[in-house]
């Protein structure tokens, strides 16, 4: 398929097209490789102990540098930014960041993924600063479960806390992001549902991914969404609804009864790259095309060599006019050509 590029409403510059004619309209930034959990499925505490060695605070980008390539992406048509880690809310004044990023054209959204430990502490700050929303990671409401996938680290009520100071600061919708595993917190899944139906708080369930490559992932421990659909659907009826925006990972289903929502990642079974409009750049400057990419492009290198803005749009834009992933796809074709690749790490460049 040709190169082609399309002329965008904002600014002079034009939003590149993928090899699969895909727009650039969503950044994911990880603003923090480290993390205060230790989950199996993203950073398992024997690799990842008191002595792994986490970036330092110089090679990590700077938030007048994120906020100069952010700038940059804006113009190349990325609409939407999620902050993510790691741990987002272990770097300092990251409010500031959010503030900065509030007065750049062209975003529209920005949003963030966090454990929920800190929010407590910090949604009134994220809110008043200009975050829109907030996406909680929580795997299972049962206090052994929950400790078994968070490594030992935190607590239920912790982030039960945290996400009810967010909704009295009014970051909403909230979300909460459940990843399910056989055999480990699936038999959970509906505690889930039944705690946060009608309070607005939307429940996603995730296939477990093979990110990274040291999570140990294998197939039979995936479970289908189709089948947690199904599980929730004889408890509470569900009736599907439509997508929100084209590109939205998420397959929505609302209850019959009207007390809410619930979705459905399914990157495993139902591979969704096709739409798929996100970049991702990491702590430390590289950007990457997709969650399960085996390379970058360090974008900090040119920043603290001198570049031009010109010169790293430049950049940017053919690293994007290049990009042909759509990982998800291939594993579910031909999952032995594609399973033993060598990926980045999930806490790395988020999720």
């Amino acid at each position: 398929m040709p190169r082609t590029e399309v002329v965008i409403p904002f600014g002079s510059r034009s939003a590149p097209r993928d090899t699969l004619g895909r727009p650039l309209r969503d950044l994911r930034i990880s603003v923090m490789d480290r993390c205060n959990f230790r989950c199996p499925y993203c950073m398992p505490r024997e690799t990842f102990h008191e002595k792994y060695r986490f970036l330092g605070s110089h090679e990590r980008l700077s938030f007048d540098e994120i906020v100069r390539l952010t700038r940059l992406f804006a113009q190349l048509g990325v609409r939407k930014l999620r902050l993510t880690g790691g741990e987002p809310l272990l770097r300092a004044n990251l409010a500031d960041l959010i503030g900065d990023m509030t007065a750049i054209p062209g975003i529209e959204d920005i949003a963030l993924t966090t454990n929920g430990v800190l929010l407590g502490k910090y949604a009134a700050e994220l809110k008043a600063a200009g975050l829109k929303r907030i996406t909680v990671s929580l795997d299972s409401l049962d206090p052994d479960v929950f400790a078994r996938m968070s490594g030992g680290f935190g607590g239920v009520a912790e982030v039960l806390n945290g996400i009810e100071h967010a909704r009295r600061a009014g970051l909403e919708p909230i979300k909460v992001n459940a990843v399910v595993q056989r055999g480990v917190n699936d038999h959970t899944a509906l505690d889930l549902v039944d705690r946060f139906r009608g309070t607005g708080v939307i429940v996603r369930f995730i296939e477990y991914m093979d990110v990274g490559n040291r999570n140990e992932w294998r197939q039979d421990l995936v479970v289908p969404s189709k089948e947690l659909a199904a599980r929730i659907s004889e408890r509470w009826p569900l009736e599907p609804l439509e997508r929100e925006y084209r590109g939205e990972v998420a397959e929505r289903y609302g209850f019959a009864d009207g007390m809410g929502e619930v979705g459905f990642i399914s990157s495993v079974t139902q591979p969704f790259c096709g739409d798929c409009s996100r970049a991702r750049l990491s702590s430390d400057g590289v950007i990457y095309t997709c969650l399960f990419a085996t390379h970058g492009t360090s974008l900090r290198d040119s920043l603290r060599s001198g570049a031009s803005d010109e010169q790293i749009l430049d950049l940017m834009r053919d690293v994007w006019l290049k990009r042909s992933d759509r990982y998800s796809e291939l594993r579910a074709t031909a999952p032995k050509e594609h399973g033993d690749e060598r990926k980045v790490e999930m806490f790395y460049i988020g999720g």
